[in-house]
């Protein structure tokens, strides 16, 4: 483990994974020593599953933790890119089988119809978060803020836990540009928060995310500049 300015670089992508593994599962437990339950937010994507799965095989008494989706497609789980699938086959095995998830989809047609239900799901979640897991795209995104997406604003400065996000479609965006996304407001009082990139590529956008700049162009700042602490950790 190596410390830069802002950004604890790792020798692999494997020990990455087990040193957030330490930290969160150390959150979790104390959280459940404290309080009798804990609270997790969980991204999707490939860079955070190594993570999950060291976590899935932590003792830990995983009745008691509530883990919920940061964001989320707007996608029925089983289908491709659905991040709630994702999470039940990296995390919720093992010893984290008894893990309880909150997802956000449901049958709406849109986010914006789905979001009352989304929720009254997360109201059983215990807040604010014990840890949050975020990632980030090449192109400054992370949760669902994508750069100048509709409901960007939303999910930026509202008071609400959840926001619908329509972003414009690109090789980060994929075709499922509609989404649901927890919000900066949420997110930023977390007790833990660990931002997790991987490649050169995003380490660059990372590097840029840093520089002066507008926080619609790379929405990731606004979480740098409201949680400072927060763990950035990379690995090749």
């Amino acid at each position: 483990m190596v410390l830069e300015t802002g950004l604890i670089s790792f020798a692999s992508a494997a020990a990455m994974a087990l040193r957030l593994a330490d930290m969160i599962e150390a959150q979790l437990a104390r959280a459940i020593a404290e309080r009798g339950s804990a609270s997790f937010a969980v991204s999707g994507g490939s860079t955070p599953a190594g993570l999950y799965k060291a976590l899935s095989e932590r003792t830990l008494d995983w009745s008691r933790v509530t883990a919920v989706l940061v964001d989320e497609r707007w996608i029925a789980p089983g289908e491709e890119g659905s991040n709630e699938t994702f999470i039940r086959e990296t995390l919720m095995q093992n010893e984290a089988a008894a893990l309880n998830l909150v997802g956000l989809w449901s049958d709406a047609p849109t986010p914006a119809q789905g979001l009352a239900a989304a929720e009254a799901r997360l109201e059983g979640a215990s807040q604010p978060f014990d840890a949050v897991v975020l990632g980030m795209g090449p192109d400054g995104h992370t949760a669902s803020w994508f750069p100048y997406a509709e409901g960007l604003d939303d999910a930026l400065h509202s008071n609400k836990s959840l926001c619908a996000v329509n972003a414009q479609q690109s090789n980060v965006t994929g075709k499922h540009v509609s989404r649901i996304t927890l919000t900066l407001n949420e997110i930023k009082v977390s007790r833990f928060i660990a931002l997790m990139i991987a490649g050169e590529e995003k380490r660059n956008a990372y590097s840029k995310a840093l520089e002066d700049g507008s926080v619609e162009a790379m929405p990731v700042r606004a979480i740098l500049k409201e949680r400072p602490d927060l763990w950035t950790v990379w690995a090749p």
